[in-house]
């Protein structure tokens, strides 16, 4: 392979990365869960071409144009006027590594990635190309299936020549189970991919609203007339059979949920606004409506990965599933029934302590209670029966259940920098003395990483700060994406860098 002059005298004068310097020091691979790499957009559009023909062309061009998402944004259409008058949030923008030319360069040819890779102090990366984040979002079902297919083909030509080394994640798509379990087989059966990406919810129209108001006739509100589909709780279709096709095949899934739109990351002028928590705050809806669901009861062997949005979150609702099933479990709920309320005693207790205007309101023993449960009488509608334990489904009969369904089967991708994820490693605060499963995902080749090969050294500055131990250090770089990918398939590591550096360990071990 030929080398520029620039390339060379780039190389020639460049030191050793304090990253390489770091995993020089360690015994163990380090495995980056979170690498991206951008398409080379002729050769993308000539895959897309072969699949879909070239009116799908035309119509994926116009889609990037308005990012591919749910959202159909056309903020750089409008005056800001008409955004401010039609509440267009402000869209993400400037997102790659420009400055960085050499990291721009590698992003987009794998085999100068693959060829950087120890120059990041990385023995294995698992690779989200740019559009998989977007593709299974697109609503129109022939353009979505189209380009999404011709994705998945495409990746998996650009990086086979390099799977010791690296591994692009399979797009699918989840507007129907059928149509997930279509291009996860064909992606894993056909193509040899081994992880997937599935959006972590969908926007669906509202059908009461949709038939009063057709999107087609009346597009400027069709986006304010959806709600959110999370595959799990309320969800329209039964998810179930896509779930065991991915325990079949040995399929982490794994996502990057999308959360800018919602209700507070709906800026018309700030993308930072939107931006900043929008990734953690849709994993945790993905992972709590999978939980409340009873996905992982059903399943227990699934894996779900949820990345870039920390793992602080996760220690959070940890905490907060236990916390509130040992208020609101089916029987600790009673403690709030209004039927039980001792109407006698009520009574008495405002005879005996209520001041004069109380006193002179008490009525009836009824009156009295029904006035102590406030203004609003709805506390006393009946409940449905069967719906007062909102844990049933996940069959939750002691917080021990909520470990076992929920730590094996969540894992949560931090970002080099993210100092919070010492929460989730703490098992002196994680009730039962657990530690989630953090990994370490560098999210290199967005804009949060401007040099990649200093990414694993400022994961390691954590250590030397003691924000982290040398245990946390290895579980985020190695432990935990190890156990996600090898736990879910034992030969997910075959024939790559991560095998060769375990042997001489697992010999010396013997």
């Amino acid at each position: 392979m030929s080398r520029t002059p620039a390339y060379l005298s780039l190389v020639k004068n460049r030191k050793p990365s304090r990253s390489a310097k770091v995993r020089a020091s360690l015994n163990h691979p380090v495995i980056d869960t979170d690498l991206h790499t951008i398409e080379f957009g002729p050769v993308i559009e000539d895959y897309i071409d072969k699949v879909g023909g070239a009116k799908i062309v035309d119509e994926f061009r116009r889609s990037v144009g308005r990012g591919l998402s749910y959202l159909n944004n056309d903020w750089y259409t409008l005056s800001p006027q008409e955004r401010l008058d039609q509440r267009h949030p402000r869209p993400t923008w400037w997102t790659l590594p420009t400055k960085n030319t050499l990291d721009l360069a590698t992003f987009t040819h794998p085999s100068l990635l693959a060829e950087r890779l120890e120059e990041g102090g990385t023995d294995f990366g698992v690779v989200y190309p740019n559009l998989t984040l977007f593709a299974v979002h697109v609503g129109r079902e022939d353009l979505r299936r189209a380009v999404v297919r011709a994705i998945n083909l495409y990746h998996a030509d650009q990086f086979r020549a390099h799977s010791d080394r690296l591994t692009p994640v399979a797009a699918i798509p989840l507007h129907s189970p059928q149509e997930g379990i279509e291009e996860l087989e064909f992606a894993v059966n056909e193509l040899g991919l081994k992880v997937a990406i599935i959006p972590g919810n969908l926007r669906r129209p509202i059908k009461a609203l949709a038939g009063k108001y057709p999107a087609k006739d009346h597009p400027e509100i069709a986006r304010h007339l959806t709600w959110l589909d999370t595959f799990g709780v309320d969800s329209e279709h039964d998810y179930d059979p896509f779930w065991a096709k991915a325990v079949e095949l040995k399929v982490p899934l794994t996502t990057h949920s999308i959360g800018m739109g919602w209700t507070s990351r709906a800026s018309v002028n700030n993308y930072m606004y939107n931006h900043i928590g929008h990734f953690a705050s849709a994993s945790e809806a993905l992972a709590k409506s999978l939980f409340f669901a009873g996905v992982t009861k059903r399943f227990p062997d699934i894996r779900f990965g949820l990345l870039e949005g920390g793992a602080a979150f996760a220690a959070n609702l940890y905490a907060d599933l236990i916390g509130h099933w040992e208020k609101r479990n089916g029987e600790a709920v009673q403690n709030y029934n209004p039927d039980l309320i001792d109407g006698d005693l009520l009574y008495d207790l405002y005879q005996a302590y209520a001041d004069a205007p109380t006193r002179a309101r008490l009525g009836s023993k009824l009156d009295v209670v029904e006035g102590a449960l406030g203004v609003s009488n709805a506390r006393r509608q009946p409940q449905e029966p069967g719906s007062l334990d909102d844990f049933a489904a996940a069959g939750i009969t002691g917080i021990e259940d909520i470990r076992d369904r929920f730590v094996p089967n969540f894992y949560f991708g931090a970002e080099a920098d993210d100092p919070t994820v010492k929460f989730a490693l703490d098992d002196t605060v994680n009730p039962l003395n657990v530690r989630l499963n953090a990994f370490w995902a560098s999210d290199a080749g967005h804009w949060d990483v401007s040099d990649y090969s200093d990414a694993l050294a400022q994961t390691w500055d954590l250590v030397e700060r003691g924000t982290l131990s040398v245990r946390d250090f290895r579980d985020l770089t190695f432990t935990n994406p190890y156990n996600l990918y090898a736990g879910t398939n034992p030969d997910f590591f075959k024939g790559t860098a991560v095998e060769k550096q375990l042997a001489p360990l697992a010999i010396a071990a013997e």
